[in-house]
């Protein structure tokens, strides 16, 4: 069984911003499989599929960025989901937008659902870092990175973020797929 884990923000105010990159691409996959409809279990919203012979969960956690791994830790627990059969997808102001990063563990990089998760299940589990860039209009330069992270892109931003989103989408697959770790970072982690 694996867990597929967007992360992001519940509501409205928060659809489609860049912090919510890893719900998006959770959406995305989840109509493309034609996953039942989530249901609201675990302080989140979780939907599962069967690919190729194997359980595999989709979840949202709807407890807020900052408590993320609540929901995720319970999920693990309840179903016995192995730490390495965890991919966690979030956003990542260091990566440049539409690249994305593959990790097998780490730190939390300062992102605040990263630390939530490590504090419930160490610092060893699968990620995909999705590129949201930094601050590049004058009004953003020297603004606040909340103000930053939670706004939308922008028109000029969205082919970019659609090559994001499709290597995402094929990182996820191959997971899914049981391709290891050091062939996801060769084949994902291009400059």
């Amino acid at each position: 069984m694996k867990l597929v884990v967007g992360l992001g923000n519940p509501g409205v105010k928060y659809e489609k911003t860049r912090h919510n990159i890893g719900f998006d691409v959770v959406d995305i996959l989840v109509r493309e499989f034609k996953a039942p409809a989530f249901r609201e279990k675990f302080q989140g919203l979780l939907t599962e599929i069967n690919f190729d012979g194997e359980k595999v969960l989709f979840l949202k956690p709807q407890t807020y960025m900052n408590l993320s791994g609540d929901s995720l830790s319970a999920v693990a627990k309840f179903y016995k989901i192995d730490i390495e059969d965890i991919l966690v997808i979030y956003d990542d102001m260091d990566t440049n937008l539409g690249k994305i990063r593959f990790r097998p563990k780490g730190s939390s990089g300062g992102h605040n659902g990263i630390k939530s998760i490590i504090a419930h299940m160490g610092e060893v589990f699968p990620r995909v870092r999705f590129g949201i860039g930094k601050p590049t209009l004058p009004s953003q330069v020297g603004g606040d990175i909340v103000d930053f992270v939670l706004s939308r892109f922008t028109k000029e931003e969205e082919e970019r973020l659609l090559q994001g989103v499709e290597l995402s989408l094929k990182c996820v697959r191959d997971f899914m797929k049981g391709v290891d770790s050091d062939k996801l970072m060769q084949k994902y982690n291009r400059k």
